[in-house]
């Protein structure tokens, strides 16, 4: 079963041959011309003593233009075949590389709920290159080498059959020699891949979290981790070391017992054939263990390279975001309902939400308050459609959210998170993201500025053309913050959601952002996701969940009047600042 898989996965990887069928037959070409120069120059060794033994000029010029001859063509074949199988096997390489990248950016929120980055990031730098292993490397090795030794075959078995089955013989020896190893290297070449996955997982969460790391005095900590995932790839890296170490001599071994038969036998019928036929066929022999030991250690980076593909063609092989939908608008009018809403995390038994019943009018601003993991943001996420209800539907409009293309759906909302993301771009390239990238910079600085982010923008050497690092380092909290405030002003969707944008700003800034935002929800249905309740007193609406279930809803006052769960949540914020608040 795991041979027809490996053979199925390497057909697989193959199969993007494809898209370079023309260079790849040059090589081909090139490599038989290569291949075909070995065989003849043992030839040209017979004519060389034949000549010797005749004393006469008849190969006195013959034999050093044949010579030439195959020089020339041995050279041309080695370039024709090395060149052109690069450029298939990097350009295979190259188009796995980004079908792997652009398959990341179609897999629903799940997929990366259950994989780690590290993993990922490993998949396309470390796997991709065991890829190339098995795509340049062997595939070079085994048409090249197998194609010399094809051709010594066939001059062996013309020169001299019944010393050339020695050399089979041997032959099916190695191959099963070698399909055992194969199977052990496959496994270990799995072992390490997630090694360094691991090894790039500890990287990344101990660079991203540095300020962490430091400030609690993570640092031993982190020494430990990262030593034990190095030393557990260092493990079995050398396990694979060791197979490939034992299995190289003993197929060197079973080769070197092959020509020493074959030398016993010549000897013995030094009589009985020709000496320049007998000297012509142990040369070509000997041409023979340098190809096969070749081929032999190809087929354990084959092995590894097809052990590579198994994890990346499993992931090219994951269902992507699902989107069914057909509808499309230019611009919703921004109703929303909720419908016996239900929703469970894959894997979870337990229930985030518990029939959520809602109606959000266009352009009412509804806020959403509890406690943590009453399933605030869950319920965001789902109407962005970065999880799927388990029951019950959303409808916008008056359409469910799965009738709408998903690109559509999510050109309707704006969304500014908690957790800003920026990229390792200008300014005017992180306001401008994505489907905005066509605004041009009026645009973009009117959205700076309506965000309150043109103030510290002046300040900047460049302006909007200023880099701001990966991830929006060279920026304040507060600053990064506004960015993406400024991005959702740039995109002008009718629906906007904030879950908990104003987080990061300090009080002075906090306060001509929520007048800001206060413009930007003027006419847009606008879902306010809240821990800090003095930012959502003035909502239309204000929605309690606990648990999963809508527990209260109103306005701010007629929620303090009714005593219960939301004026328990004001009281834990305000009771020492706010001695009003009822009991």
């Amino acid at each position: 079963m795991q041979n027809r898989r490996g053979l199925h996965t390497y057909l697989r990887l193959l199969s993007y041959v494809r898209s370079y069928i023309w260079p790849f037959l040059i090589s081909i070409l090139g490599f038989m011309l290569f291949a075909w120069t070995m065989p003849a120059f043992a030839k040209l060794i017979e004519l060389f003593i034949e000549g010797l033994q005749e004393g006469t000029d008849k190969y006195l010029y013959y034999v050093p233009m044949l010579a030439m001859g195959i020089a020339v063509l041995r050279g041309i074949g080695f370039f024709l075949g090395n060149y052109y199988l690069a450029k298939v096997s990097l350009g295979v390489v190259h188009d796995l590389r980004v079908d792997l990248f652009n398959k990341l950016l179609e897999l629903p929120n799940s997929y990366f709920d259950r994989n780690n980055s590290g993993h990922l990031i490993s998949r396309i730098t470390y796997n991709v290159t065991m890829v190339t292993g098995a795509a340049t490397d062997s595939v070079k090795t085994v048409i090249r080498e197998g194609l010399t030794v094809m051709g010594l075959l066939v001059y062996l078995l013309w020169s001299n059959w019944k010393l050339t089955l020695v050399f089979l013989v041997v032959m099916v020896i190695m191959s099963v020699i070698v399909s055992q190893v194969g199977k052990r290297l496959r496994k270990l070449s799995h072992k390490i891949q997630n090694a360094m996955g691991e090894v790039t997982h500890v990287s990344s969460e101990t660079i991203n979290g540095y300020q962490v790391v430091r400030s609690y005095g993570g640092e031993e900590y982190e020494r430990k981790r990262f030593w034990r995932a190095s030393y557990n790839n260092l493990r079995q890296s050398m396990k694979m070391t060791r197979v490939g170490a034992i299995n190289t001599p003993v197929l060197q071994f079973l080769v070197l017992t092959a020509m020493a038969v074959i030398m016993f036998m010549v000897l013995y019928m030094r009589y009985t054939d020709s000496v320049a036929a007998l000297v012509a066929f142990v040369l070509a022999s000997s041409m023979m263990p340098k190809p096969l030991r070749q081929l032999s250690e190809v087929y354990g980076n084959i092995q590894k390279g097809i052990a590579a593909c198994e994890t990346i063609f499993d992931q090219l092989d994951e269902q992507i975001e699902e989107d069914t939908g057909t509808t499309e608008v230019e611009r919703v009018a921004g109703r929303i309902q909720f419908k016996g809403v239900e929703f469970s995390y894959p894997g979870v038994d337990s229930k985030v939400l518990k029939g959520i019943d809602l109606v959000i009018e266009p352009g009412e601003t509804v806020a959403f308050v509890g406690r943590s993991g009453s399933g605030k943001t869950t319920i965001t996420s789902l109407l962005l459609r970065f999880y799927n209800a388990t029951a019950g539907a959303i409808l916008v409009d008056g359409v469910p959210v799965q009738e709408y293309r998903l690109h559509n759906l999510r050109e309707q909302i704006a969304m500014v998170g908690q957790n800003t993301t920026l990229f390792n771009d200008t300014v005017a390239r992180n306001i401008a993201y994505g489907s905005l990238e066509r605004k041009d910079e009026v645009k973009i600085t009117q959205a700076a500025e309506s965000a309150y982010a043109m103030e510290f923008i002046q300040k900047m050497e460049h302006g909007v053309d200023t880099l701001i690092g990966e991830d929006g380092v060279l920026l304040s909290g507060g600053q990064r913050q506004r960015l993406a405030i400024a991005r959702a002003f740039l995109k002008d969707a009718p629906i906007l959601i904030l879950d908990e944008a104003t987080s990061a700003l300090d009080t002075e800034s906090e306060k001509n952002i929520q007048e800001a935002l206060k413009d930007l929800s003027h006419g847009r249905t606008t879902l306010v996701v809240a821990h800090r309740l003095s930012t959502i007193e003035g909502a239309d609406r204000i929605v309690v969940l606990n648990d999963g279930e809508i527990v209260e809803s109103g306005r701010h006052e007629e929620l303090l009047a009714l005593g219960g769960e939301y004026t328990s949540l004001y009281q834990t914020q305000f009771k020492s600042q706010d001695s009003s608040v009822p009991a």
